[in-house]
């Protein structure tokens, strides 16, 4: 560039790309999963509370309601864990740590079906609540 060329015109260019996810949200999907999860078992007591997790999850996830299908489903996992270890733990108090397969069999059943109830009810929940945050 010669001295006494002009400076380079600055009304065509364009600013560089910027990250797609809000940047007043400062959260990542994991840590919203866990609130969310922590909400369910906080609220266990209350009928369908895998739903409140998951939709306090995905308020606070926001985007489409794919991410809210994810983390509501993740908030429904982190609610089983310890769901799943308490009953457990009192299925070994209990006695039944050295019963036959077929008990620990039947627990794994009873698991699974609790395992749908919770993680599915939590994806509800994410959706449920990406499509409020969206709304409001």
């Amino acid at each position: 560039m010669a001295p006494d060329d002009p400076p380079p015109s600055l009304e065509n260019s364009t600013p560089p790309p910027v990250d797609e996810q809000d940047p007043g949200r400062g959260t990542s999907t994991a840590l919203n999963a866990v609130i969310g999860g922590a909400v369910g078992i906080v609220l266990s007591f209350v009928p369908l509370s895998p739903v409140l997790g998951g939709a306090v999850a995905g308020y606070l996830e926001g985007g489409d309601t794919d991410d809210g299908l994810k983390v509501g489903a993740l908030a429904g996992l982190v609610a089983l864990l310890p769901i799943a270890l308490i009953g457990f733990f009192l299925l070994f108090l209990l006695g039944f740590g050295g019963t036959p397969a077929a008990f620990g069999i039947l627990g794994l059943v009873g698991l699974f079906f609790v395992a749908i109830y919770t993680v599915g009810l939590g994806a509800l929940g994410g959706v449920i609540g990406v499509s409020v945050e969206e709304e409001l």
